[in-house]
């Protein structure tokens, strides 16, 4: 028998999971309900900028009908990339974004301004739980 290790992988976590303090359970696996005395708008998690941005991208590669591949070919960039932003898992840089906006036939003006609709969408959405906020819509500047 030999001293060398069996040919098995180990999995690393690239965020380890953090525990909430006074827990033992990882802080993603909090049950979903708010604590005591917490407004039910501020239970509701407003959306990363990633995340809209991949799913305004998903959606008008989708309205094209277009392949991931053929849309990440056009646009010069790897299609496990393209898949990983339109998921929101990864923080594409603008030249990427540019470059996906513009194989789909749009400019990143038009991308990220389909994206703020859908934030300036949820957020008013989250506004209504909460009567006489004093925010009445979002401008963003690309």
């Amino acid at each position: 028998m030999s001293n060398e290790a069996p040919n098995q992988a180990r999995v690393i976590p690239l965020r380890p999971q953090s525990v909430r303090p006074g827990t033992a359970r990882p802080v993603s696996e909090r049950p979903a309900t708010k604590p005591p005395g917490e407004p039910a708008a501020r239970q509701t998690r407003e959306p990363l900028w990633r995340d809209l941005v991949g799913d305004v991208l998903r959606r008008e590669r989708l309205a094209q009908e277009r392949t991931l591949k053929d849309v990440a070919d056009a646009a010069r960039i790897s299609m496990p990339y393209l898949s990983e932003v339109e998921r929101g898992r990864k923080e594409a840089s603008s030249e990427v974004l540019a470059a996906a906006a513009h194989a789909l036939g749009l400019g990143l003006g038009d991308l990220l301004s389909l994206a703020q609709g859908e934030l300036t969408r949820h957020s008013a959405h989250s506004r209504r739980a909460v009567p006489g906020s004093p925010y009445n819509g979002m401008c963003l500047a690309a």
